[in-house]
């Protein structure tokens, strides 16, 4: 979804039903096989449940727990799913924002966050978030620096916000929490970048030493234009970062892969020289890192290691729609 004007929440992803709407019907969920319970009084189908992604689980649960609390402003990885910004795993938590409370804290599984600042809510129709850039923030904040940089990434790209932006509601909130990161994702975010495994491999290439890349440039060879996802024209190297959902599936997946190697030996034969890794080798460093030395790229400075432990801290498991 695009956070453009007017803005709306990402729908839920499945069917919900409240039990008191289901007792007016004179039926009762709890005593259908065929309903899952989600939050206490709200169910879905289980056959709409097992078939989601995990991130549109959360979604779903986040939409359930504003059935029975229409007045809450989502926050963190909530308005996070609700803006549709990038998701690490499977939050534990549905996060919400309450001004009027002295301190944070947690009910079952609901966190609820304060701040001394004032914030002004986002209204998307009937739902409520904190604003885009707050909600950046937020996560910048907590997530490593590889994840807080392709959330930034992805709100510059679809909502145009900008690193003065958050630089300069960074600089308007009292915490200090994050600071250097807040600054490290500002001063490296790129609305060009396409997809979080393209951020994450930027991030990670140039913690590894090697030279700040040219993002998403145009290549003219034999009268057609290509795209690369990282780019150092001074060595002749591209690299990309592999998606499988790009490629699709069935005979489509053959034919995309096909175009896909005649477009990369049509690069070669240009004199570029073409690394490639997938999702987990930008994750464990070493794939990403093997791949661009052996294309001949050089490191330029010492490997930031502090920030490559990092990459350690991630979520498990998944992070949404990897690739795209």
């Amino acid at each position: 979804m695009t956070l453009t004007s007017p803005p709306t929440a990402a729908g839920p992803p499945a069917s919900l039903l409240r039990a008191a709407d289901a007792a007016s019907a004179g039926t009762y969920p709890a005593a259908d096989r065929a309903l899952l319970r989600i939050r206490p009084a709200v169910y879905t189908v289980r056959s709409e449940w097992d078939a989601l992604p995990e991130w549109d689980r959360y979604l779903l649960r986040v939409h359930a727990y504003a059935l029975v609390r229409p007045d809450v402003i989502f926050a963190h990885e909530s308005a996070a799913a609700l803006l549709g910004l990038p998701l690490f795993g499977h939050p534990r938590d549905v996060h919400v924002f309450d001004p009027r409370r002295a301190r944070s804290l947690r009910f079952g599984d609901v966190a609820v966050h304060t701040s001394a600042d004032p914030r002004t809510p986002l209204h998307l129709g009937r739902i409520r978030t904190t604003s885009v850039t707050d909600t950046v923030l937020d996560l910048v904040r907590c997530l490593p620096p590889a994840f807080g940089l392709a959330v930034a990434d992805h709100a510059a790209r679809a909502a145009g916000t900008t690193s003065v932006q958050l630089l300069g509601r960074a600089t308007e909130q009292r915490t200090e929490r994050g600071r250097r990161r807040v600054e490290w994702v500002c001063a490296h975010m790129d609305a060009r970048a396409e997809s979080v495994a393209e951020s994450i491999s930027r991030a990670v290439a140039l913690w590894c030493g090697f030279p700040v890349p040219v993002l998403q440039r145009e290549h003219r060879v034999g009268g057609r234009s290509y795209r690369s996802d990282l780019c150092w024209p001074a060595h002749r190297v591209i690299g990309e970062c592999d998606g499988w959902q790009k490629y699709g599936a069935g005979g489509d997946a053959t034919r995309a892969f096909r175009e896909e190697k005649r477009r990369e030996d049509t690069l070669r034969r240009a004199g570029w020289k073409v690394a490639r890794w997938d999702y987990a080798g930008a994750l464990q460093m070493h794939g990403l890192r093997d791949a661009l030395t052996a294309a001949g790229l050089p490191l330029v400075h010492p490997a930031d290691t502090a920030r490559l432990v990092t990459l350690r801290q991630r979520r498990p498991s998944f992070e949404k729609r990897p690739g795209e």
